[in-house]
């Protein structure tokens, strides 16, 4: 590794990022800590592999935690946490901060496949969007755009799951048709 930057050179915000982005997809807990372990131990065997010319250790590391989901889903192994989260429903918003949280992880959990990759590579990792196309092959604007899309989406879908009353309000104000209560 004579001339290449050590990829494990800060392992502790590697971690903390690596299981922020892992999380973001199968929620907090023994899954996420496998999958981070997992792809941490696959990254320390293939450490000499790395090139800092294709991308970051972070990159280089979610791209193989991204192969470690895979191989589960291959295994019958769970994959993502919420599915239970995304057919609950939301909490109360007088709940506190603890309902919040769950409403946006239920609100989260709804969403496609790909934009629940997209927000965790964005918010769990910390990736730019630029870092973002690199990992999956996309175009920077294509990836901004999306994620400018979800945020729209995860803004009106908090509106209501948050203040359902006050968002139908909203909503029937601009001429969308619907009612208080839905």
């Amino acid at each position: 590794m004579i001339g290449r930057r050590d990829p494990f050179a800060d392992p502790r915000e590697l971690v903390d990022r690596l299981y922020a982005y892992v999380a973001y997809l199968v929620g907090d807990g023994p899954d996420a800590e496998d999958v981070t372990s997992e792809a941490f131990e696959r990254g320390l065997r293939y450490r000499d592999t790395f090139d800092p010319r294709r991308g970051t250790p972070l990159s280089w590391l979610i791209g193989i935690a991204r192969r470690c989901l895979a191989d589960r889903a291959l295994r019958g192994l769970p994959t993502t946490g919420d599915e239970e989260l995304a057919d609950r429903p939301a909490p109360r918003p007088d709940e506190g901060e603890t309902a919040t949280t769950l409403t946006v992880r239920a609100v989260v959990a709804r969403l496609g496949e790909r934009d629940r990759e997209l927000v965790a590579l964005r918010y769990g990792a910390d990736l730019t969007a630029r870092e973002i196309g690199a990992l999956l092959e996309l175009r920077t604007n294509a990836v901004e755009v999306a994620l400018h899309r979800i945020h729209r989406r995860l803004r009106a879908d908090l509106a209501v799951a948050l203040d359902p009353e006050a968002a139908a309000a909203e909503i029937g104000r601009k001429g969308l048709g619907l009612e208080p209560g839905m």
